[in-house]
């Protein structure tokens, strides 16, 4: 005769629709063990692998003040809740061009339609806004308990020097408006949006005669090459409409991607492992994005 172990009921979460963002943040502290949960996008993939099972969750899509933007002291203030296909869109594009052409290649209709710029923030999970956002050098205001606010660079959260605490939520992105060309390139392993193999987002900021250069993908965060950044500065003309000679172009690539996909430190007996093919390919495919870049940037 078989047997077999009794079917254990999966109780569901209870769930908790907020309409306020100090309401979410309220329901987070009473709850600690809930997870917020914006598009969903990231959340049911780890719920449908088995890797999550929340025993609460915290709607967030209720709360209409974080799904708009507003101008604040040459800022655009976004709001957390913020999707990908209304970030996309014309208007959106006209201010913040390269957050517009991410959000755009962030993947299927039904993927922008529910994701969140919070969300992809939050999770990390090489979203394509990330690296346009540390480009940008962008910083988040975190609603915390009793109204409580504070402000932290979007780059200190994604490289796990600052941190999330319990019951905070992220409620704004707060973007510089630099009124200069800006640009997003992504190259996916496949036709169509999907998942990126390297991305590249690049921002001339001629206030500062500066660029401001991040790639995304390659590493669990995105990567700022400062010292690219400064040397291509110090050779564009400013003043007699911002180029460099084709050369600089070239030789940019190849920093960019020498100083995020480094080759291999030596061992102690003074061998160097040698990069794979795959590895390669990726340093030159960073190359040729942080090239065109560049160019389309500057043209």
């Amino acid at each position: 005769m078989t047997t077999h172990a009794p079917q254990v009921a999966q109780t569901a979460p209870t769930v908790n629709l907020p309409v306020t963002l100090d309401e979410a943040v309220a329901a987070l502290s009473a709850m600690p063990a809930a997870v917020p949960v914006a598009g969903g996008t990231d959340l049911m993939a780890a719920v449908n692998a088995g890797l999550l099972r929340p025993a609460a969750l915290v709607g967030l899509g209720r709360i209409s003040e974080i799904r708009g933007w507003q101008y604040l002291d040459g800022h655009a203030l976004l709001g957390a809740g913020l999707t990908h296909a209304r970030i996309g869109r014309p208007d959106f594009a006209a201010l913040i061009p390269a957050l517009a052409a991410a959000a755009r290649a962030a993947g299927p209709p039904q993927i922008r339609n529910a994701g969140t710029l919070g969300g992809n923030i939050a999770s990390a999970a090489a979203g394509d806004t990330l690296p346009v956002l540390a480009a940008l050098e962008a910083t988040l205001i975190i609603a915390g308990p009793d109204g409580a606010r504070r402000e932290m660079p979007v780059s200190h959260l994604l490289a796990g020097m600052d941190l999330l605490r319990g019951g905070e939520l992220i409620g704004y992105v707060r973007v510089p408006l630099l009124h200069a060309p800006q640009v997003f390139l992504k190259a996916t392993g496949r036709t169509g949006p999907g998942r990126a193999l390297a991305s590249v987002a690049l921002v001339l900021d001629p206030a500062r005669r500066g660029v401001r250069c991040a790639v995304g993908a390659v590493a669990p965060m995105p990567l700022r090459p400062l010292e690219a950044e400064q040397w291509i500065a110090s050779l564009i003309d400013w003043d007699g409409g911002r180029t460099v000679v084709p050369e600089a172009l070239a030789a940019f690539g190849e920093y960019v991607a020498t100083a995020c996909i480094p080759d291999p430190v030596p061992a102690e007996d003074g061998t160097t492992e040698q990069l794979s093919p795959a590895v390669l390919h990726l340093r030159r495919t960073v190359a040729a994005l942080a090239r065109r870049a560049l160019g389309r940037a500057l043209s």
